[in-house]
């Protein structure tokens, strides 16, 4: 779940005789973080600077008016000419529109053409679009899909997968197209909410935000502490598993009842290096110094890292399942075949592609927003090739009993396994750079939710994180119940509950789209209700 904020976007009402654009309209008031965007004010501009009438015109005004009636503004009632003659005059009280002196004109004509330049310059083209989504919802839930898929059943999960894939993306799209009607430059789903369905629904909108980034930190502490655990085993060459080893390289850490005594205690080699005891501990230590940073660019210089890791996963799986071979044989009956347990993978499928919360910035940034459409429907397409993959692939070929499993395929192999240590130590570097980032975004929601300092939030989060690795160090179930709260509210409610409010205001709501959207609100909470009778 790397997170992206940045870049300003270029206002869709711009027309051909605007050639210089107010101050106002490059975010200097606003930022992309700030509900108070131009989402909210950008009606309110619209009819301000609406033309009814001239009581005066000259010849030449009118002969050029009839020559662009199709603009929206007549050229010298454009939109944004009382800011760009503030910006003109503002060295002067008594300067007026026909004293303005020619250096006045081209300082201020080079200083807004210097921004716009600037501006299209951050503009990204489809393909970068396209591999910034894919790149950004990618998350810890490759890590855990083949399990999910084991959960669920093959039939079931490759069904999940498309259906889950489709409606996140639908509602995705939702948003991009509320923004177009009701949004504006710097504008986020918060500031949408507020503007279309109140000041509830904003905090509402935070809240859940809050509950996404809380559930991201959890879910990297304990891939922290796990990987730091198996990293330090390796090179010191310990052997701390004491999992029935079935080949060379595999294992079983469920202790399944036909395998092996259910009552077999885990030992670890040391009583000052434990799992679920003391690594979580040392990884505080390690980590809080960095959630000090009052800077945290400079972690986001090893981002390329994620995309590197996601690759070697994948060539990680295609290489154990070219190896193994599949392994579809007999059916066991320990083996869940759907039923109850297919909303282990929705819960985590709805989490698995959430990016509701910053796909109008990513979106935003496209140089093509014409094809923003597509470049998100493909983009979506990419997430979904790639869990099938990981999941499909590893659950097919996985030569033991599927109920083997992990929620962390890496816990399924042998601390000497080459690959599996590399995976290892490129993932531990890649989530400690990353997970300063997402404490960055944690304190920033709660900041504006609640304005608590940021150094208790620091100090909540590493408590709760610690607290969560001694206790309950099970990634699959916080992915799923968070995935499923969070989706609740920032997947399916806001997405259909916007939607509905635009198309009431635009008078286009008709009681079959109102009852579709009510029905992606009720699967929401099916999804997240199930949760909860999962054994």
């Amino acid at each position: 779940m790397r997170l992206k904020r940045d870049s300003v976007q270029n206002s869709d009402n711009e027309t051909t005789g605007s050639s210089v654009k107010s101050v106002d309209s490059y975010g200097v008031f606003g930022t992309g973080c700030s509900d108070c965007s131009d989402c909210e004010g950008g009606e309110d501009r619209k009819r301000i600077y609406k033309y009814d009438k001239l009581t005066t015109r000259s010849t030449s005004c009118t002969s050029f008016h009839s020559t662009a009636d199709h603009e929206a503004y007549p050229l010298l009632m454009a939109a944004n000419l009382t800011s760009t003659y503030k910006t003109i005059s503002s060295s002067s009280d008594t300067l007026g529109p026909a004293d303005l002196s020619g250096s006045d004109i081209l300082a201020t004509y080079k200083r807004t053409m210097e921004k716009n330049v600037k501006s299209e310059k951050n503009k990204q083209s489809s393909l970068v679009t396209i591999f910034s989504i894919w790149n950004t919802i990618m998350g810890s839930s490759l890590l855990t899909m083949a399990w999910g898929v084991e959960r669920a059943g093959l039939p079931c999960a490759l069904f999940l997968l498309a259906f889950m894939a489709a409606l996140c993306l639908y509602t995705a799209y939702i948003l991009l197209r509320v923004n177009v009607h009701h949004g504006g430059d710097s504008c986020e789903v918060p500031a949408l909410c507020r503007s279309l369905l109140g000041t509830g629904a904003a905090g509402l909108a935070h809240a859940f935000s809050l509950l996404v980034l809380l559930g991201a930190n959890i879910v990297y502490w304990l891939l922290i502490t796990n990987f730091l655990y198996h990293t330090v085993n390796y090179f010191m060459d310990v052997n701390t598993s004491n999992s029935t080893v079935y080949n060379a390289s595999l294992l079983c850490p469920k202790h399944d009842p036909l395998i092996t005594p259910a009552d077999q205690p885990i030992v670890d080699p040391s009583p000052y290096w434990g799992l679920h005891t003391t690594v979580p501990f040392y990884v505080a230590i390690i980590v809080f110094p960095l959630l000090c940073f009052k800077n945290v660019s400079f972690f986001t210089k090893f981002n390329s890292l994620g995309t590197l890791s996601v690759f070697y996963l994948l060539l990680f799986v295609m290489v154990k399942g070219w190896t193994w071979g599949i392994n579809m044989g007999e059916v066991e009956v320990t083996e869940r075949k759907g039923g109850s347990d297919a909303a282990v993978l929705s819960g985590m499928l709805a989490l698995s592609f959430y990016i509701h919360n910053i796909i109008i910035t990513i979106m935003g940034n496209n140089a093509r927003q014409d094809k923003n459409g597509r470049d998100l429907t493909v983009a979506f397409l990419l997430v979904t090739v790639t869990y099938t993959l990981v999941g499909a692939i590893f659950y097919i070929c996985f030569p033991l009993s599927k109920s083997c499993i992990e929620d962390n395929i890496l816990n399924n192999f042998e601390m000497h396994d080459v690959m599996t240590a590399i995976a290892r130590a490129l993932l531990l570097f890649q989530v400690i750079t990353v997970y300063p980032l997402v404490a960055f975004m944690l304190r920033g929601e709660a900041a504006q939710l609640c304005r608590a300092p940021a150094p208790l939030v620091n100090a909540v989060a590493v408590a709760l994180c610690v607290l969560v690795a001694c206790l309950c160090p099970d990634i699959g179930t916080i992915i799923r119940y968070t995935g499923a709260v969070s989706g609740l509210v920032h997947v399916f409610a806001l997405p259909a509950l916007l939607q509905m409010q635009s198309l009431r205001l635009r008078g286009k709501l008709t009681w079959w789209k109102a009852l579709f959207y009510a029905l992606i609100i009720v699967f929401g909470t099916v999804n997240l209700v199930m949760q909860f009778f999962i054994a």
